[in-house]
């Protein structure tokens, strides 16, 4: 595959189409379906070999263009679907507002209305009111960051509000208490991984042990019984010599017996 250009977003996605178009063609005995399926094939199989990189390049980037946003709100669709503990509203600009499903009734102001404002007013004082109520919102969502960037942009325009000054000495404290909050449920996790995981070690030395004792033991007894064999097997040769022993000498041993003459 070297000097090739392999695969990529788009020839995976032809692939795709061509297995259903098979699949279609397969149901409905339809065959111009087959030959459709064939041609993806193809030309999944053309890009994959093709040296011409950049061209192959070009052509995966303007299908991710078109690819791209359709993908995101896939995923964003399927995050959704799996938070059970929020309800999310779509607001007329297009973005999606995260509320939890254990509140009752909330109201919500979408915060793009006062950055279309605050793009077209010109009186500080009106921007300084515009950005201060961005503020609020970012800062009921518990979106401490933006809420911090929006009083500082308001007081930029008005240096006198004090509450405004207020709210921003508050973000930051929530942002700082959020963040510290964050850290110890991190560091949580990871003591309780850690925890877990000398829990397994131990278990797992434990069982070696174990086995290593029974690895041991298992030696010693088959030391043992090829030790008792060893004794058997001296033991009847010792009693087989001493028997061949004793009839050696029977032989040897001259008879007692007188012959008495038959007169």
């Amino acid at each position: 595959m070297y000097g090739r250009y392999g695969t990529d977003e788009l020839n995976l996605v032809l692939m795709i189409l061509g297995i259903i178009v098979m699949f279609l063609s397969r149901i409905f005995w339809f065959w111009p379906l087959a030959i459709i399926s064939y041609a993806l094939y193809i030309y999944a199989l053309f890009r994959m070999f093709s040296r011409n990189l950049e061209k192959r390049r070009a052509e995966n980037a303007k299908f991710m263009q078109w690819w791209g946003p359709k993908q995101s709100a896939l995923r964003g669709a399927k995050a959704r679907r799996a938070d059970k503990e929020h309800k999310y509203v779509k607001c007329s600009c297009g973005a999606y507002c995260r509320v939890p499903r254990s509140v009752g009734m909330v109201e919500l102001t979408c915060p793009m209305q006062y950055l279309n404002a605050a793009k077209i007013e010109k009186n500080k004082q009106r921007l300084a009111l515009v950005y201060h109520n961005i503020g609020v919102i970012c800062q009921n969502h518990r979106m401490y960051g933006e809420a911090i960037k929006a009083y500082e942009q308001s007081l930029r325009n008005n240096p006198k509000d004090n509450e405004t000054r207020y709210n921003l000495a508050l973000c930051k404290r929530l942002q700082k208490k959020q963040g510290n909050k964050n850290n110890q449920n991190k560091k949580q996790e990871k003591d309780n991984k850690n925890k877990q995981d000398g829990k397994d070690k131990q278990n797992d030395k434990e069982k070696d042990k174990n086995k290593g004792q029974d690895n041991q033991a298992k030696p010693k007894e088959e030391q043992m019984s090829k030790d008792n064999a060893e004794q058997l097997l001296n033991a009847a040769m010792q009693s087989e010599k001493a028997t061949q022993q004793r009839m050696k000498k029977a032989l040897q041993k001259p008879s007692s017996r007188r012959l008495q003459k038959n007169w």
